[in-house]
């Protein structure tokens, strides 16, 4: 698959650095322009259908978070280039599909564009069809402790979980919801076999429930239900891979 792409980047030697890596190792990767600040970036965003931005974090009159802000709703993939790793935690918040530190390693950008490739080859494949489950609901039982004992569920009826602290919200079909004593890595550890899947810090979903497949900003899901929530870039391949 060829992925379209632009290069951001306030140093000229490290924009040409990059493209050159790009060219000899990553020859599915176009790359359509390149801009040294966050006006420029706008411009060729704006004005080109990419499938991936290579993105540097401190430039001139801006940073790469003010850009994506100002991008908006997002549609491509985005991976951060810097020297710096304590950006690493607002470059996940901004749902950044890899994060490669100076100097380049080119073992480690091949592994982030294989990766964004695989992405978006799931995301084509996907694009306007129905939205089939590799498996099929497993029928089931989980049990949440309550103050007086315990209430047993079928994991069928549950749509998704959240995370609160040290808290689960487990929302169900019936438009009830239960919050549990327990974190969400208890749920997705006990729900995994049962076609649940971890697609954001805060949230566990049933993959049957999932109905549709929304670009964006990370991407998102919507349940049967009519919610939407986010899917981290992180876990957005494992997510596609449930997926016919």
């Amino acid at each position: 698959m060829k992925l379209k792409s632009i290069i951001v980047e306030d140093e000229k030697t490290s924009r040409e650095i990059l493209k050159n890596y790009l060219y000899k190792y990553c020859p599915n990767v176009e790359v359509l322009g390149e801009a040294s600040n966050v006006e420029e970036a706008l411009v060729l965003i704006r004005n080109q259908a990419l499938d991936v931005v290579f993105l540097d974090v401190e430039m001139p009159y801006g940073n790469a978070f003010d850009l994506l802000d100002k991008v908006g709703d997002i549609n491509f993939e985005t991976i951060f280039v810097t020297a710096y790793n304590h950006y690493a935690i607002e470059a996940l918040n901004a749902h950044a599909s890899y994060y490669l530190m100076k100097p380049i390693s080119i073992d480690e950008l091949i592994k982030a564009v294989d990766y964004v490739t695989e992405i978006r080859t799931k995301e084509d494949a996907l694009q306007d069809e129905v939205l089939v489950t590799k498996t099929k609901s497993i029928e089931g039982k989980i049990t949440i402790p309550q103050l007086d004992g315990f209430e047993v569920l079928n994991t069928a009826d549950i749509l998704y979980c959240k995370a609160d602290d040290n808290y689960t919200e487990i929302y169900l079909n019936t438009n009830k919801k239960k919050l549990v004593s327990k974190t969400l890595k208890y749920f997705e550890d006990a729900l995994t076999e049962s076609g649940f899947a971890r697609v954001h810090k805060s949230y566990l979903v049933n993959v049957n429930e999932i109905v549709k497949y929304i670009k964006g900003k990370g991407g998102s899901v919507q349940l049967s239900n009519g919610k939407q929530i986010m899917v981290s870039a992180s876990r957005k391949s494992e997510l596609l891979s449930y997926f016919k």
